[in-house]
């Protein structure tokens, strides 16, 4: 069985995977944020592949909701913003780490899809949304002010500036890897479990946007 959470807000829930982190998906209802959950198991799949994890197809065929939370605001606007009961748990460092390979694996993915888009971008549903260049500024400026969560204080790179933002990834990922406690690592900060998923949900949640609008 694979355990999901459910964050239920009034206008949206998120259907989110415990042990996938980037694999949440959202609806208007629980039935439709799990049924998304398992459309976008194959878009997912790379992930797990280049993480080195088995990611079996009867992974998404075998969902078990074990918790529900309350969602808020962040919820209804669209972004999995709740901490569940299971993110308070202590990390091994078996399970730290493959966390993390699958948070890089998330960037590895975002990086190739990136590359392979056109500059310019369709409009999105509403006749919105951001161009090629300017989501990948807005994923790595949102990672910096993620860091922050984690206890640590990054300056956002420039998608240009390899380095800087190989730097950014490092840091993050050395946070997460070496965490052990359920608690969050900085003073209104996050849990380590939820922190992971959140990031790689936005890197994934951009990156399939763009895939779309391609």
């Amino acid at each position: 069985m694979t355990d999901v959470y459910l964050e239920v807000g009034s206008k949206r829930v998120f259907a989110c995977a415990l042990d996938w982190p980037g694999w949440c998906r959202a609806g208007k209802t629980a039935e439709d944020a799990l049924e998304h959950l398992t459309d976008y198991a194959p878009r997912y799949m790379p992930v797990a592949v280049h993480a080195g994890v088995r990611f079996a197809p009867s992974v998404a065929g075998s969902l078990k909701v074990v918790e529900r939370v309350r969602g808020s605001a962040t919820t209804d606007f669209g972004a999995p913003g709740a901490v569940s009961k299971a993110d308070t748990a202590r990390l091994t460092p078996a399970a730290a780490a493959r966390a993390v390979r699958l948070l890089e694996a998330s960037w590895s993915v975002f990086d190739t899809i990136m590359r392979a888009a056109p500059a310019s971008l369709h409009k999105g549903p509403r006749g919105g949304g951001r161009d090629r260049d300017t989501m990948i500024e807005h994923v790595l400026e949102a990672e910096a002010m993620y860091a922050r969560k984690l206890g640590v204080r990054i300056a956002p790179p420039t998608y240009e500036d390899d380095a800087a933002v190989a730097e950014e990834r490092n840091t993050i990922a050395a946070v997460l890897r070496s965490a052990r406690a359920g608690a969050p690592l900085a003073g209104g900060g996050w849990p380590p479990r939820y922190a992971t998923r959140r990031i790689a949900w936005h890197v994934l949640d951009h990156a399939w946007e763009c895939e779309d609008r391609s």
